[in-house]
Formats: C-alpha cells, sequence, structure tokens
C-alpha cells in the first residue's frame, strides 16, 4: 500500500428526523450568525426551510435565508450571497440541499471569510485559500458527497467555465443525513445522483496503483451497494433502505476513503465538466455519457481491471480473456446507465448536434488550450481527449 492522508473530520447525524437538530449543531461548531443556503421552492414547499430556521432560533442562533442555488451552480449567485453574508456579519454557512448547495455554501464561507479576494480566484489558482468559515449541511439530495468531501465546484456561466477547488478546509464540520428528505426527488434527478456516487469511485479505482487490496474491496462495496440499490431508488424514491444506502454509498464514495493510498484521477469529471460549462446539463449525465468512451478508448492500458469490476461489481463470470472480459464490463456499466435512462453518448443528452467545431471546442477546454495533458490512468492530450468526445458522439 502506498503512502497516503486521511482527514475526515465531519460529524455524521444520521437518520430520521435528525435535522431537528440542525440548531444545536451550529451552535455547537461556535455559530452565532448563520447564512442559510438553499436552492429551489421545494425546500420551502416541504417545510423544511422553515423547520431549520425555527431550529435555529431555538437555538439562539441568528440566521438569512438565501436561495435560489441551481445546478451547475452559479458563480455570479455565490457572489450576491458573499455580499449578503458580509453585512449580515457571518459567522457560519449552513446549506440545505444536495451538491450544487452545499458547492455554493462553500464558496459563500470562503467570500465572506476573505472579503478582499474575489472567490473565483480560489478556484482559478490565482489566490491560495488560507481561511474560512465554518460549514454545516443538511442534507436533501444523495449524488456529489459534497457533505463529507473537500472539494466545490462553481460554473463561470458568463464565460462557460466549470471548475474544482480541493482544499481541506472546505469540509463541513457536521453533514446530517435523513434519506426521509430526498423522498420528494424526481426519477432523473435521482439516477444522476446514482451516477455521480458510482463514478466517484470509479474515478479513484482506476488508477496506476495496483496493489492496495483493502482499499479496493471497500470501493468495490460501495460500488455493488450503488449498483444494487440505485435501481430501486430510481423507481421508488420513498424506499427508505435505498435511499438510505445510496445516501450513505454517496457520502463515503467522496470522502477520500475509497482511494487511499491511490493515485486519485479524476479525468472523467474533468471531461464532463466541460460539457456541462458549455450546455448546462446535469452532471450525472455528463459523467454517464463520457465514462464509456473513455473506457474503451484506455481499455489497453490495464484491461485486467477493467475484467476485476465486471467480477467484483457487475458479477460477471470472466472467460480469462482479459480484453473480452474488459470489454464486457464496460458494456455491463453502460446498460446500467441504460437502464436508469441515463444518457450513455453526447446525442442522449439533448444539446442538438455537436459539431467538429464543438468537438473541439471541448477537447480545448479539457486541456486548457492545449497547455495541459490530464489523467493518472492514462494521461490525455487533446488529440486523446477529441478522440474520447468523438467516440462519445455517435
Amino acid at each position: 500500500m502506498e503512502r497516503f492522508d486521511f482527514y475526515s473530520p465531519t460529524k455524521i447525524l444520521f437518520g430520521k428526523g435528525r435535522e431537528e437538530e440542525v440548531g444545536a449543531q451550529v451552535k455547537a461548531f461556535g455559530g452565532t450568525k448563520a447564512v442559510v443556503v438553499y436552492g429551489g421552492k421545494s425546500a420551502k414547499e416541504s417545510g423544511l426551510i422553515s423547520r431549520v430556521e425555527a431550529s435555529l432560533a431555538a437555538a439562539g442562533v441568528e440566521y438569512l435565508s438565501l436561495g435560489g442555488v441551481q445546478p451547475n451552480p452559479r458563480l455570479s449567485l455565490a457572489r450576491e450571497m458573499v455580499e449578503k453574508g458580509k453585512a449580515f456579519g457571518a459567522d457560519f454557512l449552513l446549506a440545505v440541499g444536495g451538491g450544487s448547495v452545499i458547492d455554493t455554501a462553500k464558496g459563500v464561507a470562503h467570500g465572506v471569510a476573505n472579503p478582499d479576494v474575489d472567490i473565483w480566484d480560489f478556484w482559478m489558482g490565482k489566490e491560495k485559500l488560507t481561511k474560512t468559515l465554518p460549514i454545516g449541511v443538511v442534507l436533501t439530495i444523495s449524488a456529489a458527497g459534497s457533505e463529507l468531501s473537500d472539494s466545490a465546484v462553481l460554473t463561470d456561466e458568463e464565460h462557460h467555465a466549470k471548475r474544482g477547488l480541493n482544499t481541506d478546509l472546505q469540509r463541513p464540520c457536521f453533514a446530517i443525513m435523513n434519506p426521509e428528505l430526498t423522498y420528494t426527488l424526481p426519477k432523473y434527478q435521482v439516477a444522476c445522483g446514482v451516477v455521480d456516487m458510482l463514478m466517484h469511485t470509479l474515478e479513484r479505482y482506476f488508477n496506476p496503483v495496483t496493489c492496495n487490496a483493502l482499499t479496493d474491496e471497500i470501493a468495490e462495496s460501495v460500488m455493488r451497494t450503488v449498483v444494487k440499490f440505485g435501481p430501486t431508488a430510481v423507481a421508488d424514491s420513498h424506499d427508505y433502505q435505498a435511499m438510505s444506502e445510496i445516501m450513505w454509498a454517496g457520502a463515503l464514495s467522496h470522502n477520500n476513503l475509497t482511494g487511499l493510498g491511490n493515485v486519485k484521477d479524476f479525468t472523467c469529471h474533468q471531461l464532463g465538466h466541460e460539457i456541462g460549462g458549455m450546455f448546462d446539463v446535469a452532471h450525472g449525465a455528463t459523467l454517464s455519457a463520457v465514462w464509456c468512451s473513455w473506457a474503451r478508448y484506455c481499455l489497453s492500458v490495464n484491461p485486467a481491471r477493467f475484467a476485476r469490476l465486471g467480477e467484483k461489481v457487475f458479477g460477471l463470470v470472466n472467460s480469462g480473456d482479459v480484453y473480452a472480459d474488459g470489454n464486457a464490463a464496460i458494456d455491463a456499466a453502460e446498460q446500467f446507465f441504460a437502464d436508469l435512462d441515463m444518457p450513455t453518448c453526447l446525442a442522449d443528452l439533448n444539446i442538438g448536434e455537436v459539431t467538429e467545431e464543438v468537438l473541439n471546442a471541448l477537447a480545448d477546454g479539457f486541456t486548457r488550450g492545449r497547455t495541459r495533458t490530464f489523467g493518472q490512468f492514462k494521461n490525455l492530450d487533446y488529440e486523446d481527449a477529441l478522440t474520447i468526445y468523438s467516440m462519445a458522439n455517435r
């Protein structure tokens, strides 16, 4: 096993009704003036925001509630919330929602704590984050795993750029995880979440290191759980066991546990971010649209790894021909995505005709204007990325 650091400080409160404890948790972590960040009308109409606000008030925590977060969270809205948070004198950020809400709250926390810095400079690497405000989460969507992760993604909608930031400073203090809060999600959103959490482990699983037996077993267990319970969750969002299993799997898939001792490779996320930034489509959908093309392009790097995925996660009986077995594993993953009604190619994203010009622009964005290569399992340059996008354009 390779050397690694593991840091997962988030306190987890899992189960029915735990959102009633949010005020006490904010107070316990030093919050006195909390900005509550949430998404659309469902959080209000369901009464969740009112219950959260009542809990905060009962704990003596002042609050300012700010809604409107959308998928592919907008930089412009985060900037607006930073200004309101500064004027309010916020000392705590509370995210009530899924990954987009949590990532927005992380951005707002950074902006309030660093009032003289534009938050996008942190995402672009122009400024190094050294301080932020504490963040808590009431999770309502199982998907991104941002409730336990060191990562956050924002989209500069003006320039069609989607970027990620990784730092332990933005790991939440606590995460309240009540599967019942996910019951109202539409099937498509549940399916996008299932893909996202599966991909968070796949991105760690396919890497150059293959000597981490326990880490591999943990990763395979998380993926098997997603493959087993994901379809049930999509079919019936009121199935408590299924929603519980994927909620916990989503959290573990992105706190680095499933990749300890490995070299993290988020190539498909980078490929997908370019599509999401350009066309504003759901993150999980961009991942399923490109993964199989990436996998087929990279199969020859380590076909035995793909064959093992088929055996350990999809229950395939391997023949001993690693190339045939690897291809069968990719086919099984593709069928899994299709059975969830998730895209398996660019055409499935309903983004219109993807021309050669668009494909070139995507590859150019992936390589930051042909100034970088990316990937650990297989390092990709502009031509590699263009080939993968072209393979996905069917």
